[in-house]
């Protein structure tokens, strides 16, 4: 059991479940994993490792989101990732024994669950498609992180935001998300951010509601974004 605590067994249980690498082994081999490990939790903006960390474990998310960030030479802050409930945390650094290659911090208040490298790489051993499914997992993550170096290095501030609203909004075109949390998202200050959607707002493009905004012609910001990249 992951622990006698009431209540803890079951979302650690979950959580490996839904792993997109967990989820792929047997029910025994989620049992030691769980078995193996121990509560971690974070408040929101409460670091769980910087770069440069050495690799000693890696976590799984039970409650809550983390974001993958790292600094630019500019030194601002670039987000790779965020990763919520079922998701591993730290994987490479637990695989090739080097340090850690980013920093991650809880967005919100968020609960993990701690792996130790010997009891991962036991897992993996045991059961080889858990090993196929991360290889899978750290690809997509790749394309992901590079897809955010790209928008940082070579979008203004406008494409950088209609990027972010098309890709985080919901099927009703909703991006729950405040101007301050966009803001930290595109590297820009509240300020630019609230200026920017009160023009898109004037032309019809998107709403603004209490928290975040609807989009309403997503056509414009994707010609935005398009824009941008020819330039």
């Amino acid at each position: 059991m992951a622990s006698s605590e009431a209540g803890t067994t079951h979302p650690v249980d979950k959580a490996l479940a839904s792993s997109a690498v967990f989820g792929v082994l047997s029910a025994p081999g989620r049992a030691r994993l769980s078995a193996a490990g121990s509560a971690h939790a974070l408040e929101p903006g409460e670091l769980l490792c910087r770069a440069g960390d050495p690799g000693e474990a890696v976590f799984i998310v039970i409650e809550g989101e983390v974001e993958v960030r790292a600094a630019s030479s500019g030194g601002r802050d670039v987000r790779f990732v965020s990763l919520g409930v079922g998701a591993i945390v730290g994987e490479m650094a637990v695989l090739d024994g080097g340090p850690r290659s980013a920093d991650v911090a809880a967005l919100r208040r968020t609960r993990l669950w701690r792996i130790g490298r010997a009891a991962l790489l036991e897992a993996l051993e045991a059961e080889p498609r858990a090993v196929v499914a991360l290889v899978a997992e750290l690809s997509r993550r790749l394309r992901g992180a590079n897809e955010a170096l790209e928008a940082s290095a070579l979008l203004d501030l406008g494409a950088r935001l209609a990027r972010l609203a098309l890709q985080e909004r919901n099927a009703h075109g909703m991006l729950a998300m405040t101007q301050t949390e966009m803001a930290r998202r595109v590297g820009a200050s509240r300020e630019k951010v609230n200026r920017k959607l009160h023009v898109w707002a004037s032309n019809g493009w998107v709403e603004l509601l209490h928290v975040g905004l609807r989009v309403g012609r997503p056509e414009r910001l994707e010609e935005i974004v398009r824009a941008a990249r020819r330039r």
